[in-house]
């Protein structure tokens, strides 16, 4: 899908949506597993999150604990291998779950809610580098996106491209009755389900970003602008 979606480069203008994405929200990934016996306290942390304001809280759950006993449906070797990513760019090689990762930058243990609201925090202390708009229109989603001091001070700024789009569809509830490993026995409501997680566009953050993309569909969405590696998220916006 990459390649088939070219970004346009534009004016930011101010436009009528149909519908405006939640902005300046903090990414947090969780990592976790329904065969893993560290992860429902985690679990139950995580939902807490999915209600709180500037928060984008999105759970990837991974394959490698499938082998125990109990084949976890929402697991994605996917997400393993992003997981994975981030791991080899932290210079680490070591993946665990419960693991929750803020803004595609702070690495924290999924069962250390202090550690996890800490790292939030510190996110959402700084400004968005990137001022982003993300509406539902009749033809799909409008993208719009420029460097905050490009529109602060209207000076030229290099490049800090490619930034990655990438397009998360998420369910965002649904309920698990584990009847064998290591969890057997436990009824586990999971939350934000990430069911997909898209690279659409590469975008080189110097000219103004304006992409179109396809109707994804009803149900929630989240767009995140994030620099190769996985690197830092520079901003993302949710749709509902």
């Amino acid at each position: 899908m990459l390649n088939a979606v070219k970004a346009a480069c534009g004016l930011w203008v101010a436009f009528a949506p149909m519908a405006l994405a939640q902005q300046g929200a903090v990414v947090v990934e969780f990592y976790t597993s329904q065969g893993c016996s560290s992860c429902p306290p985690a679990d139950a942390y995580f939902a807490t999150l999915t209600g709180q304001a500037g928060v984008i809280p999105l759970a990837l759950h991974v394959d490698y604990w499938d082998y125990i006993g109990w084949e976890d449906r929402f697991a994605d070797p996917q997400f393993t291998a992003r997981q994975k990513a981030y791991a080899r760019a932290a210079h680490s090689r070591t993946i665990y779950t419960p693991q929750m990762i803020v803004q595609g930058a702070a690495r924290v243990e999924g069962n250390d809610p202090e550690a996890v609201a800490g790292a939030i925090a510190a996110a959402q202390a700084g400004a968005a580098p990137v001022l982003l708009q993300v509406t539902r229109e009749a033809a799909g989603l409008r993208i719009r996106a420029e460097m905050r001091q490009v529109a602060a001070a209207g000076a030229a700024l290099a490049a800090v491209g490619p930034v990655i789009v990438q397009l998360v569809r998420y369910r965002p509830e649904e309920t698990v009755d584990i009847a064998h490993g290591e969890n057997a026995g436990q009824v586990v409501t999971y939350r934000n389900i990430v069911t997909s997680w898209e690279p659409v566009a590469e975008w080189a953050g110097l000219a103004p970003l304006d992409l179109a993309l396809p109707d994804p569909g009803a149900g929630p969405a989240v767009v995140i602008l994030q620099q190769p590696g996985p690197g830092a998220i520079l901003a993302a916006a949710a749709l509902d």
